[in-house]
């Protein structure tokens, strides 16, 4: 495998996690809001989890786009 390559698989990789995070998040989320009363203090944890984790996610997407924009590969 050449190096192209294997930097493309760990973009790969990185993407697919960055996707199951993302699916993931909003799936426990959307339970949570399911589980926990209107006005319970426990949904402002989740709220603040989803929110980091999403804002992991935009970071991580980020990072995966300016690699791949880098000219010559660096």
């Amino acid at each position: 495998m050449t190096m192209a390559g294997g930097r493309d698989q760990a973009l790969v990789r990185e993407a697919q996690m960055v996707a199951v995070v993302i699916a993931a998040t909003a799936i426990l989320w959307l339970v949570a809001q399911w589980l926990v009363e209107p006005g319970n203090r426990l949904m402002v944890l989740f709220d603040l989890a989803a929110m980091a984790a999403f804002f992991w996610a935009l970071v991580a997407t980020w990072r995966i786009w300016r690699r791949t924009t880098r000219p010559n590969g660096n």
